[in-house]
Protein backbone atom coordinates (compact mmCIF):
# COMPACT_ATOMS: atom_id res chain seq x y z
CA UNK A 1 0.00 0.00 0.00
CA UNK A 2 2.28 3.21 -1.15
CA UNK A 3 0.19 6.57 -0.82
CA UNK A 4 1.12 9.86 -0.14
CA UNK A 5 1.27 11.77 2.57
CA UNK A 6 1.49 15.42 2.85
CA UNK A 7 2.86 15.35 -0.33
CA UNK A 8 5.32 12.13 0.54
CA UNK A 9 5.12 8.58 -0.27
CA UNK A 10 4.94 6.74 2.36
CA UNK A 11 4.49 3.03 2.71
CA UNK A 12 4.60 0.19 5.46
CA UNK A 13 5.94 -3.19 6.24
CA UNK A 14 4.33 -5.98 4.41
CA UNK A 15 3.23 -9.02 6.88
CA UNK A 16 0.80 -11.86 6.71
CA UNK A 17 -0.98 -10.38 3.53
CA UNK A 18 -1.13 -6.86 5.04
CA UNK A 19 0.51 -3.51 4.84
CA UNK A 20 1.50 -2.93 8.76
CA UNK A 21 3.15 -0.29 10.54
CA UNK A 22 6.21 -0.64 12.12
CA UNK A 23 6.03 -1.61 16.40
CA UNK A 24 8.91 1.63 16.65
CA UNK A 25 6.62 4.12 14.82
CA UNK A 26 9.44 5.23 13.15
CA UNK A 27 10.68 5.95 9.85
CA UNK A 28 13.84 6.23 7.45
CA UNK A 29 14.03 8.93 4.32
CA UNK A 30 14.51 7.63 1.30
CA UNK A 31 16.37 10.35 -0.56
CA UNK A 32 17.36 10.95 -4.52
CA UNK A 33 20.83 10.62 -5.02
CA UNK A 34 20.68 13.32 -8.21
CA UNK A 35 19.37 15.96 -6.25
CA UNK A 36 18.87 14.94 -2.33
CA UNK A 37 15.10 15.45 -2.49
CA UNK A 38 12.99 12.95 -0.46
CA UNK A 39 11.90 10.09 -2.28
CA UNK A 40 9.52 8.43 0.37
CA UNK A 41 9.47 7.31 3.83
CA UNK A 42 10.15 4.43 5.08
CA UNK A 43 9.57 2.11 8.29
CA UNK A 44 12.38 2.03 10.39
CA UNK A 45 11.46 -1.77 11.55
CA UNK A 46 12.72 -3.56 15.21
CA UNK A 47 12.94 -6.79 16.46
CA UNK A 48 9.49 -7.58 17.13
CA UNK A 49 8.70 -6.17 13.58
CA UNK A 50 10.83 -9.12 11.93
CA UNK A 51 9.35 -11.62 14.50
CA UNK A 52 5.97 -11.19 13.32
CA UNK A 53 7.01 -11.00 9.33
CA UNK A 54 8.74 -14.42 10.20
CA UNK A 55 6.08 -15.71 12.18
CA UNK A 56 3.80 -15.44 9.11
CA UNK A 57 6.19 -16.78 6.85
CA UNK A 58 6.58 -19.90 9.29
CA UNK A 59 2.62 -20.35 9.78
CA UNK A 60 2.27 -20.26 5.80
CA UNK A 61 5.16 -22.52 4.94
CA UNK A 62 3.01 -25.75 5.03
CA UNK A 63 0.19 -25.03 2.94
CA UNK A 64 2.48 -23.14 0.41
CA UNK A 65 4.99 -26.46 0.04
CA UNK A 66 1.68 -28.49 -0.64
CA UNK A 67 0.63 -26.54 -3.59
CA UNK A 68 1.65 -27.97 -6.38
CA UNK A 69 4.77 -26.40 -7.92
CA UNK A 70 2.83 -25.46 -11.68
CA UNK A 71 0.24 -23.88 -9.36
CA UNK A 72 2.96 -21.68 -7.13
CA UNK A 73 4.26 -20.89 -10.79
CA UNK A 74 1.10 -19.91 -12.29
CA UNK A 75 1.49 -16.92 -9.74
CA UNK A 76 4.64 -15.88 -10.81
CA UNK A 77 3.88 -15.80 -13.96
CA UNK A 78 0.91 -13.44 -13.32
CA UNK A 79 3.43 -10.97 -11.11
CA UNK A 80 5.80 -11.00 -14.14
CA UNK A 81 3.16 -9.49 -16.67
CA UNK A 82 1.86 -7.23 -13.83
CA UNK A 83 5.85 -5.90 -13.76
CA UNK A 84 5.76 -5.95 -17.43
CA UNK A 85 2.58 -3.81 -17.92
CA UNK A 86 4.33 -1.39 -15.10
CA UNK A 87 7.67 -1.36 -16.73
CA UNK A 88 7.92 2.32 -17.50
CA UNK A 89 6.36 3.40 -14.17
CA UNK A 90 8.36 1.25 -11.96
CA UNK A 91 11.87 2.59 -13.94
CA UNK A 92 11.38 5.99 -14.04
CA UNK A 93 10.54 5.50 -9.90
CA UNK A 94 14.02 3.47 -9.75
CA UNK A 95 15.93 6.66 -11.53
CA UNK A 96 14.85 8.92 -8.99
CA UNK A 97 15.38 6.46 -6.16
CA UNK A 98 18.35 4.98 -7.03
CA UNK A 99 19.74 7.17 -9.78
CA UNK A 100 20.85 5.60 -12.73
CA UNK A 101 19.89 6.27 -16.11
CA UNK A 102 16.68 5.33 -17.53
CA UNK A 103 17.81 2.95 -20.30
CA UNK A 104 20.08 0.72 -17.37
CA UNK A 105 16.49 1.68 -15.38
CA UNK A 106 14.37 -0.29 -18.09
CA UNK A 107 16.72 -3.15 -18.36
CA UNK A 108 16.66 -3.67 -14.30
CA UNK A 109 12.92 -4.32 -14.53
CA UNK A 110 13.12 -5.87 -17.57
CA UNK A 111 15.33 -8.70 -15.65
CA UNK A 112 12.89 -8.47 -12.91
CA UNK A 113 10.11 -9.24 -15.84
CA UNK A 114 12.12 -12.20 -17.39
CA UNK A 115 13.40 -13.95 -13.92
CA UNK A 116 9.42 -14.06 -13.46
CA UNK A 117 9.15 -16.14 -16.39
CA UNK A 118 11.86 -18.17 -16.42
CA UNK A 119 11.19 -19.62 -12.55
CA UNK A 120 7.92 -19.41 -13.54
CA UNK A 121 8.68 -22.26 -16.30
CA UNK A 122 10.44 -23.86 -13.88
CA UNK A 123 7.31 -24.87 -12.14
CA UNK A 124 6.43 -27.88 -14.25
CA UNK A 125 10.09 -28.90 -14.06
CA UNK A 126 12.12 -29.17 -10.68
CA UNK A 127 13.90 -32.17 -12.01
CA UNK A 128 15.24 -34.74 -9.99
CA UNK A 129 17.34 -37.41 -11.66
CA UNK A 130 16.93 -41.26 -11.55
CA UNK A 131 19.80 -43.61 -11.66
CA UNK A 132 19.77 -47.37 -11.89
CA UNK A 133 20.23 -49.08 -8.50
CA UNK A 134 23.18 -51.33 -7.57
CA UNK A 135 20.41 -54.20 -6.39
CA UNK A 136 17.57 -55.81 -8.24
CA UNK A 137 13.57 -55.22 -8.28
CA UNK A 138 14.98 -51.56 -6.55
CA UNK A 139 14.08 -48.17 -7.97
CA UNK A 140 16.49 -45.33 -6.78
CA UNK A 141 15.78 -40.99 -7.49
CA UNK A 142 16.41 -37.49 -6.42
CA UNK A 143 13.86 -35.26 -6.01
CA UNK A 144 13.76 -31.12 -5.08
CA UNK A 145 11.65 -30.23 -1.76
CA UNK A 146 11.46 -26.78 -0.17
CA UNK A 147 13.71 -25.81 2.63
CA UNK A 148 11.51 -23.36 4.58
CA UNK A 149 11.74 -19.89 5.58
CA UNK A 150 13.85 -17.28 3.66
CA UNK A 151 15.54 -14.64 4.67
CA UNK A 152 16.17 -12.46 1.38
CA UNK A 153 18.57 -9.09 1.87
CA UNK A 154 18.77 -7.75 -1.27
CA UNK A 155 21.34 -4.10 -2.21
CA UNK A 156 20.37 -0.88 -3.89
CA UNK A 157 22.50 -1.22 -7.15
CA UNK A 158 19.64 -3.68 -8.92
CA UNK A 159 16.22 -3.01 -7.01
CA UNK A 160 14.08 -5.00 -9.05
CA UNK A 161 16.09 -7.15 -10.24
CA UNK A 162 17.82 -9.31 -7.55
CA UNK A 163 14.79 -9.50 -5.18
CA UNK A 164 13.55 -10.87 -8.33
CA UNK A 165 16.12 -13.26 -8.73
CA UNK A 166 15.87 -14.91 -5.44
CA UNK A 167 12.18 -14.29 -4.62
CA UNK A 168 10.66 -15.70 -7.40
CA UNK A 169 13.27 -19.04 -7.35
CA UNK A 170 12.32 -19.22 -3.53
CA UNK A 171 8.66 -18.74 -4.27
CA UNK A 172 8.53 -21.44 -7.15
CA UNK A 173 10.51 -24.04 -4.83
CA UNK A 174 7.86 -24.21 -2.20
CA UNK A 175 9.49 -21.47 0.02
CA UNK A 176 8.01 -18.78 2.23
CA UNK A 177 10.26 -15.33 2.29
CA UNK A 178 11.28 -12.51 4.33
CA UNK A 179 12.44 -9.69 1.84
CA UNK A 180 14.72 -7.35 3.31
CA UNK A 181 15.70 -4.51 1.07
CA UNK A 182 18.28 -2.33 1.02
CA UNK A 183 17.10 1.04 3.16
CA UNK A 184 18.57 3.37 0.28
CA UNK A 185 16.17 1.36 -2.35
CA UNK A 186 13.02 0.46 -0.58
CA UNK A 187 10.05 1.79 -2.71
CA UNK A 188 11.09 -0.41 -5.60
CA UNK A 189 11.14 -3.64 -3.87
CA UNK A 190 7.51 -2.73 -1.91
CA UNK A 191 6.17 -1.72 -5.51
CA UNK A 192 7.35 -5.59 -6.34
CA UNK A 193 5.98 -7.24 -3.27
CA UNK A 194 2.29 -4.85 -4.16
CA UNK A 195 2.76 -6.79 -7.30
CA UNK A 196 2.98 -10.26 -6.06
CA UNK A 197 -0.08 -9.55 -3.84
CA UNK A 198 -1.74 -8.22 -6.60
CA UNK A 199 -1.04 -11.62 -8.06
CA UNK A 200 -2.64 -13.20 -5.33
CA UNK A 201 0.45 -14.84 -3.80
CA UNK A 202 -1.36 -15.76 -0.24
CA UNK A 203 -1.26 -14.33 3.17
CA UNK A 204 2.13 -14.88 4.60
CA UNK A 205 4.34 -16.40 1.57
CA UNK A 206 6.03 -13.02 1.07
CA UNK A 207 6.62 -10.34 3.70
CA UNK A 208 8.66 -7.22 3.98
CA UNK A 209 10.05 -5.98 6.35
CA UNK A 210 11.99 -2.21 6.13
CA UNK A 211 15.10 -1.01 7.86
CA UNK A 212 18.81 -1.08 8.30
CA UNK A 213 21.16 -4.34 8.49
CA UNK A 214 22.33 -3.78 11.43
CA UNK A 215 18.74 -3.91 13.08
CA UNK A 216 16.62 -6.22 10.42
CA UNK A 217 19.44 -8.07 8.71
CA UNK A 218 20.80 -9.03 11.31
CA UNK A 219 17.82 -10.29 13.33
CA UNK A 220 16.78 -12.65 10.22
CA UNK A 221 19.97 -14.26 10.46
CA UNK A 222 20.10 -15.62 13.56
CA UNK A 223 16.15 -15.78 13.51
CA UNK A 224 15.99 -19.57 14.27
CA UNK A 225 12.91 -19.67 12.38
CA UNK A 226 14.88 -18.95 9.21
CA UNK A 227 16.16 -21.53 7.58
CA UNK A 228 18.17 -20.25 4.41
CA UNK A 229 19.73 -17.28 3.98
CA UNK A 230 20.43 -15.00 0.65
CA UNK A 231 22.83 -12.56 1.20
CA UNK A 232 23.98 -9.84 -1.54
CA UNK A 233 26.65 -7.09 -0.55
CA UNK A 234 29.71 -6.55 1.00
CA UNK A 235 32.12 -8.98 1.59
CA UNK A 236 32.31 -7.87 5.41
CA UNK A 237 29.00 -8.63 6.10
CA UNK A 238 28.79 -11.80 4.10
CA UNK A 239 31.63 -13.00 6.83
CA UNK A 240 29.93 -11.94 9.30
CA UNK A 241 26.21 -13.59 8.02
CA UNK A 242 28.39 -16.91 7.62
CA UNK A 243 29.52 -16.64 11.12
CA UNK A 244 26.10 -15.75 12.96
CA UNK A 245 23.80 -17.57 11.03
CA UNK A 246 24.06 -20.82 12.56
CA UNK A 247 23.40 -23.59 10.59
CA UNK A 248 21.23 -22.65 7.55
CA UNK A 249 21.26 -22.91 4.31
CA UNK A 250 23.48 -19.69 3.08
CA UNK A 251 23.97 -17.91 -0.61
CA UNK A 252 26.63 -15.37 -0.63
CA UNK A 253 27.52 -12.77 -3.35
CA UNK A 254 30.04 -10.29 -2.10
CA UNK A 255 31.43 -7.91 -4.96
CA UNK A 256 34.00 -8.27 -7.68
CA UNK A 257 37.21 -6.63 -8.92
CA UNK A 258 36.80 -7.60 -12.22
CA UNK A 259 39.54 -7.82 -14.88
CA UNK A 260 39.49 -6.47 -18.88
CA UNK A 261 42.24 -8.06 -20.39
CA UNK A 262 43.13 -6.57 -23.91
CA UNK A 263 46.20 -8.41 -25.90
CA UNK A 264 47.59 -6.86 -28.72
CA UNK A 265 45.53 -8.19 -31.58
CA UNK A 266 42.22 -7.33 -30.06
CA UNK A 267 40.04 -4.93 -31.70
CA UNK A 268 40.60 -2.03 -29.81
CA UNK A 269 37.43 -0.06 -30.96
CA UNK A 270 34.82 -2.55 -29.73
CA UNK A 271 37.01 -2.71 -26.19
CA UNK A 272 36.53 0.54 -26.21
CA UNK A 273 33.22 0.35 -25.91
CA UNK A 274 33.21 -2.19 -23.28
CA UNK A 275 35.34 -0.83 -20.81
CA UNK A 276 33.23 2.12 -20.92
CA UNK A 277 30.09 0.54 -20.05
CA UNK A 278 32.18 -1.92 -18.02
CA UNK A 279 33.99 0.58 -15.56
CA UNK A 280 31.35 3.51 -15.95
CA UNK A 281 28.02 1.93 -16.43
CA UNK A 282 25.86 2.23 -13.45
CA UNK A 283 28.39 5.13 -12.69
CA UNK A 284 30.96 1.65 -11.30
CA UNK A 285 28.27 0.45 -8.92
CA UNK A 286 27.61 -2.94 -10.07
CA UNK A 287 29.45 -5.98 -8.30
CA UNK A 288 30.07 -7.03 -11.92
CA UNK A 289 32.07 -3.38 -13.02
CA UNK A 290 35.40 -3.54 -14.65
CA UNK A 291 37.62 -1.35 -12.02
CA UNK A 292 40.84 -3.28 -13.49
CA UNK A 293 41.90 -2.95 -17.61
CA UNK A 294 45.34 -5.02 -18.36
CA UNK A 295 46.62 -4.07 -21.39
CA UNK A 296 49.36 -5.48 -23.79
CA UNK A 297 52.29 -3.02 -23.53
CA UNK A 298 52.35 -3.15 -27.39
CA UNK A 299 48.59 -0.83 -27.06
CA UNK A 300 48.90 0.59 -23.94
CA UNK A 301 49.53 3.99 -25.39
CA UNK A 302 47.19 4.01 -27.63
CA UNK A 303 43.99 2.42 -25.94
CA UNK A 304 45.19 4.92 -22.61
CA UNK A 305 44.79 8.04 -25.16
CA UNK A 306 41.10 6.40 -26.69
CA UNK A 307 39.89 5.91 -23.45
CA UNK A 308 40.72 9.51 -21.60
CA UNK A 309 39.62 10.89 -24.62
CA UNK A 310 36.24 9.18 -24.35
CA UNK A 311 35.92 8.92 -20.74
CA UNK A 312 36.14 13.05 -21.04
CA UNK A 313 33.13 12.87 -23.35
CA UNK A 314 30.84 11.16 -20.63
CA UNK A 315 27.82 13.44 -19.38
CA UNK A 316 27.01 13.43 -15.76
CA UNK A 317 23.24 14.33 -14.40
CA UNK A 318 19.77 12.96 -13.77
CA UNK A 319 18.72 9.42 -15.25
CA UNK A 320 15.71 10.47 -16.02
CA UNK A 321 17.64 13.28 -18.30
CA UNK A 322 18.20 11.69 -22.54
CA UNK A 323 21.41 13.53 -22.48
CA UNK A 324 22.59 11.96 -19.51
CA UNK A 325 25.45 8.98 -19.76
CA UNK A 326 26.12 8.89 -16.01
CA UNK A 327 24.18 8.92 -13.05
CA UNK A 328 25.06 9.93 -9.60
CA UNK A 329 26.30 7.46 -6.92
CA UNK A 330 23.53 6.11 -4.17
CA UNK A 331 24.99 8.44 -1.19
CA UNK A 332 26.86 10.40 0.28
CA UNK A 333 29.32 7.59 1.68
CA UNK A 334 29.81 6.00 -1.37
CA UNK A 335 30.91 10.16 -2.56
CA UNK A 336 33.31 10.22 0.14
CA UNK A 337 34.56 6.60 -0.82
CA UNK A 338 35.39 7.06 -3.95
CA UNK A 339 37.57 10.53 -3.32
CA UNK A 340 38.95 8.66 -0.86
CA UNK A 341 40.65 6.42 -3.11
CA UNK A 342 41.33 8.60 -5.78
CA UNK A 343 43.78 10.20 -2.64
CA UNK A 344 44.99 6.79 -2.16
CA UNK A 345 46.01 6.15 -5.73
CA UNK A 346 47.76 9.58 -5.98
CA UNK A 347 49.60 8.72 -2.41
CA UNK A 348 50.59 5.32 -3.88
CA UNK A 349 51.93 6.37 -7.19
CA UNK A 350 49.25 6.05 -9.57
CA UNK A 351 49.12 8.77 -12.51
CA UNK A 352 45.58 10.63 -12.53
CA UNK A 353 44.28 11.14 -16.25
CA UNK A 354 41.11 12.73 -16.14
CA UNK A 355 38.18 13.08 -13.39
CA UNK A 356 38.87 12.51 -9.84
CA UNK A 357 36.58 14.96 -8.37
CA UNK A 358 32.98 15.12 -7.18
CA UNK A 359 30.52 16.36 -9.69
CA UNK A 360 27.36 18.91 -9.51
CA UNK A 361 26.83 20.06 -5.89
CA UNK A 362 23.23 19.45 -5.88
CA UNK A 363 23.79 15.08 -6.03
CA UNK A 364 26.34 12.70 -5.39
CA UNK A 365 27.86 12.88 -8.57
CA UNK A 366 31.30 11.62 -8.78
CA UNK A 367 33.55 12.24 -12.38
CA UNK A 368 34.55 9.45 -14.74
CA UNK A 369 38.03 8.50 -13.21
CA UNK A 370 41.11 6.75 -14.93
CA UNK A 371 44.44 5.82 -13.44
CA UNK A 372 47.65 5.12 -15.32
CA UNK A 373 50.92 3.71 -13.66
CA UNK A 374 49.25 1.52 -11.82
CA UNK A 375 50.67 -1.54 -10.46
CA UNK A 376 48.91 -5.06 -9.33
CA UNK A 377 49.43 -4.60 -6.09
CA UNK A 378 47.99 -0.76 -5.19
CA UNK A 379 45.09 -0.32 -3.47
CA UNK A 380 43.19 0.84 -6.18
CA UNK A 381 44.18 -2.48 -7.97
CA UNK A 382 43.09 -4.90 -5.02
CA UNK A 383 40.01 -3.28 -3.04
CA UNK A 384 36.08 -2.77 -4.34
CA UNK A 385 35.92 0.32 -4.97
CA UNK A 386 32.37 0.72 -5.98
CA UNK A 387 32.79 3.91 -8.18
CA UNK A 388 33.27 5.17 -11.05
CA UNK A 389 37.38 4.38 -11.38
CA UNK A 390 39.85 2.20 -13.23
CA UNK A 391 42.76 1.62 -13.31
CA UNK A 392 44.93 0.83 -16.17
CA UNK A 393 47.81 -2.09 -16.11
CA UNK A 394 50.52 -2.78 -18.38
CA UNK A 395 51.89 -6.30 -18.60
CA UNK A 396 54.46 -7.89 -21.61
CA UNK A 397 52.02 -10.87 -22.53
CA UNK A 398 48.71 -13.22 -21.75
CA UNK A 399 50.93 -14.82 -19.36
CA UNK A 400 51.27 -11.76 -16.74
CA UNK A 401 48.23 -10.92 -17.56
CA UNK A 402 46.01 -13.97 -16.20
CA UNK A 403 48.82 -13.94 -13.36
CA UNK A 404 47.67 -10.31 -12.58
CA UNK A 405 43.93 -10.45 -13.43
CA UNK A 406 44.03 -13.33 -10.71
CA UNK A 407 45.92 -11.30 -8.18
CA UNK A 408 42.89 -10.79 -5.96
CA UNK A 409 40.90 -11.99 -3.45
CA UNK A 410 37.45 -11.64 -5.45
CA UNK A 411 37.10 -13.80 -8.29
CA UNK A 412 33.48 -12.95 -9.62
CA UNK A 413 33.44 -11.59 -13.49
CA UNK A 414 36.03 -11.15 -16.05
CA UNK A 415 37.02 -10.27 -19.52
CA UNK A 416 39.01 -10.79 -22.26
CA UNK A 417 39.75 -8.92 -26.05
CA UNK A 418 41.84 -11.29 -28.62
CA UNK A 419 41.09 -12.31 -31.70
CA UNK A 420 43.05 -15.46 -31.10
CA UNK A 421 41.41 -18.59 -30.45
CA UNK A 422 44.10 -19.86 -27.89
CA UNK A 423 44.37 -16.95 -26.21
CA UNK A 424 40.57 -16.51 -25.36
CA UNK A 425 40.51 -20.41 -24.36
CA UNK A 426 43.72 -19.93 -21.81
CA UNK A 427 41.88 -16.90 -20.15
CA UNK A 428 38.88 -19.11 -19.87
CA UNK A 429 40.74 -22.01 -18.44
CA UNK A 430 42.98 -20.12 -16.43
CA UNK A 431 41.11 -17.07 -14.99
CA UNK A 432 40.13 -17.03 -11.33
CA UNK A 433 36.58 -15.90 -11.86
CA UNK A 434 32.65 -17.00 -11.85
CA UNK A 435 32.31 -15.69 -15.07
CA UNK A 436 34.40 -15.06 -18.09
CA UNK A 437 33.92 -13.07 -21.37
CA UNK A 438 35.19 -12.76 -24.48
CA UNK A 439 35.24 -9.94 -26.54
CA UNK A 440 32.07 -8.40 -24.41
CA UNK A 441 32.44 -6.57 -21.54
CA UNK A 442 32.32 -7.81 -17.57
CA UNK A 443 28.57 -6.81 -17.33
CA UNK A 444 25.99 -8.43 -18.99
CA UNK A 445 24.52 -11.64 -16.89
CA UNK A 446 21.46 -13.57 -18.77
CA UNK A 447 18.56 -14.86 -16.53
CA UNK A 448 19.00 -18.22 -17.48
CA UNK A 449 22.73 -19.14 -16.65
CA UNK A 450 24.02 -19.28 -13.38
CA UNK A 451 25.67 -16.14 -11.54
CA UNK A 452 28.04 -16.33 -8.68
CA UNK A 453 31.88 -16.07 -8.41
CA UNK A 454 34.72 -17.88 -6.58
CA UNK A 455 37.21 -17.24 -3.81
CA UNK A 456 36.62 -13.93 -1.60
CA UNK A 457 33.01 -13.08 -4.45
CA UNK A 458 30.95 -15.72 -2.46
CA UNK A 459 30.64 -19.12 -0.82
CA UNK A 460 30.05 -21.24 -4.35
CA UNK A 461 26.10 -20.89 -4.33
CA UNK A 462 24.92 -19.36 -7.63
CA UNK A 463 22.10 -17.52 -8.70
CA UNK A 464 19.27 -17.49 -11.60
CA UNK A 465 19.25 -20.21 -13.92
CA UNK A 466 18.66 -23.98 -12.74
CA UNK A 467 21.52 -22.96 -10.06
CA UNK A 468 19.05 -20.62 -8.76
CA UNK A 469 16.69 -23.43 -7.73
CA UNK A 470 19.10 -25.33 -6.30
CA UNK A 471 19.60 -22.58 -4.00
CA UNK A 472 15.98 -22.57 -2.34
CA UNK A 473 16.00 -25.94 -2.48
CA UNK A 474 17.07 -29.11 -0.70
CA UNK A 475 18.03 -32.59 -2.59
CA UNK A 476 15.84 -35.56 -1.12
CA UNK A 477 17.15 -38.64 -2.16
CA UNK A 478 14.17 -42.01 -2.42
CA UNK A 479 14.70 -45.74 -2.46
CA UNK A 480 12.08 -47.67 -3.22
CA UNK A 481 12.78 -51.31 -2.46
CA UNK A 482 9.71 -53.52 -4.18
CA UNK A 483 11.71 -57.32 -4.25
CA UNK A 484 9.64 -58.11 -1.35
CA UNK A 485 12.83 -59.07 0.75
CA UNK A 486 15.90 -57.37 2.64
CA UNK A 487 18.43 -56.05 0.40
CA UNK A 488 21.84 -54.84 1.88
CA UNK A 489 23.36 -52.22 -0.27
CA UNK A 490 27.64 -53.10 -0.69
CA UNK A 491 26.58 -56.23 0.80
CA UNK A 492 24.24 -58.49 -1.06
CA UNK A 493 25.31 -59.24 -4.76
Amino acid sequence: MIKKVIGLLTFKNYINGKWVDSVSKKTLKDINPANQDIVCVVPASVKEDIDEAVKAAHEAFPKWKATPAPVRANILHRAAQLLEEKKDEVAKLMCREMGKVLQECLGDVQEGIDIGYYMAGEGRRLFGHTTPSELSNKTAFTMRVPIGVCALITPWNFPIAIPAWKTTAALVCGNTVVLKPSSDTPLCAAHFVELLHKACVPAGVVNMVTGTGETVGAELVQNKEVRAVSFTGSKTTGEWIAKSSGVKKIGLEMGGKNPIILMDDADLDLALEGVLWGAFGTTGQRCTAASRVIIHQKIFSRFEKMLVLAAKKLRLGSGLSSSTDVGPLINKQALEKSQHYVNIGLKDGARLLCGGKAGPKSGFFFQPTVFSNVSPKMRIAQEEIFGPIISLIKVKNLKEAIKVANSIEYGLSSSIYTNNISSAFKAINEIESGIVYVNASTIGAEVHLPFGGVKGTGNGVREAGIEGINEFSETKTVYIDYSGKLQRAQIDD
